[in-house]
């Protein structure tokens, strides 16, 4: 079911139970950020890039190691290789994403990732070594940079879709059909938001942290929110701006940032976090960050 009122969000559907899924992934995934660089494409459509700052690339296969070291405490980890001719691909969750048996393939808005789709390697790994079927989004209508556009309540199936340059109607209806979610809630996008995973977060389908001024109509995410009673956490345009709401949680009592998203949390919102059972576990990535993206666009999970 595709839910646009926001009355409606005021509670879950019936069937959007917990029990749809796991909550959390099993293991993850990342690529490392060799020939790290800025890409042009991409700055044209993402304001938290800036062209004008210089690269360290040591400095950002030290901090991404650092990102792998963290992740690996709490669920098996495992790294491809990167490619200088693909500098987003440190981002893999907008070109892959996965549900049990299944590794699905986004359809990227711009031509540097769309070429991240080809990897053999990482397509052979879903399928040859773990067995998983492929649907692959670029044979259907639509735009859809995946877990990067859309947040997903995994324990319940239902996915929220911010719709901007980088995820259509078309490209989150393809989503949905090949999970299988039970409900789809799409919203628009404030200006200047190119994805959902930088305004909201559902946490281990107990807790969600939403930035309200991240979307078209703020009254959105803050229905968002109150669905989720004590578990739904507000942030502010700052903690937003520092990633805060980037952030994922790999298991059920741990929620993973940036140093940068956790050094400009309130009291009030890392109060919220404990109380709902979240420990922070911070990574310094403000290398990595430079290029638009933070902690949470480098994980890709694996279901």
């Amino acid at each position: 079911m595709i839910t646009r009122d926001i009355k409606a969000l005021a509670t879950f559907p019936e069937a959007a139970r917990l029990g749809f899924g796991a909550a959390t992934a099993r293991a993850a995934f990342l690529v490392a950020p060799e020939g790290f660089s800025l890409a042009v494409q991409s700055a044209s459509d993402n304001a938290y890039m800036d062209l004008s700052l210089r690269e360290d690339v040591e400095r950002a296969l030290a901090q991404h190691r650092g990102l792998q070291r963290a992740l690996a405490r709490r669920l098996p980890t495992l790294c491809f290789p990167g490619d200088p001719a693909t500098p987003d691909a440190v981002f893999p969750n907008n070109v892959f994403a996965t549900a049990p048996g299944q590794l699905i393939i986004g359809h990227m808005r711009h031509p540097v990732r769309q070429a991240e789709a080809e990897r053999s390697d990482i397509r052979g790994f879903f399928k040859d070594v773990l067995g998983y079927a492929e649907i692959d989004l670029r044979q259907q209508p639509g735009v859809c940079e995946l877990t990067g556009s859309v947040v997903i309540d995994r324990g319940r199936g239902v996915a929220y879709g911010g719709l901007s340059e980088r995820c259509d109607e078309a490209g989150l209806s393809a989503f949905a059909q090949a999970l299988g979610w039970v409900e789809t809630v799409p919203y628009a996008l404030a200006a200047g938001e190119y994805h959902g995973n930088v305004v909201m977060s559902v946490l281990a389908s107990r807790a969600v942290v939403v930035a309200p001024d991240g979307f078209a109509d703020p009254a959105v995410g803050e229905a968002i929110a109150a669905r989720y009673g004590a578990g739904g956490i507000l942030l502010t345009a700052e903690e937003k701006n520092a990633f805060a709401a980037n952030c994922i949680a790999l298991t059920s009592d741990a929620v993973f940032m940036s140093e940068r998203a956790a050094d400009a949390l309130r009291p009030a919102t890392r109060s919220a976090l404990e109380r709902n059972g979240f420990a922070i576990d911070a990574v310094a990535l403000d290398e990595i960050e430079k290029a638009g993206g933070s902690l949470r666009c480098c994980v890709a999970e694996i279901f």
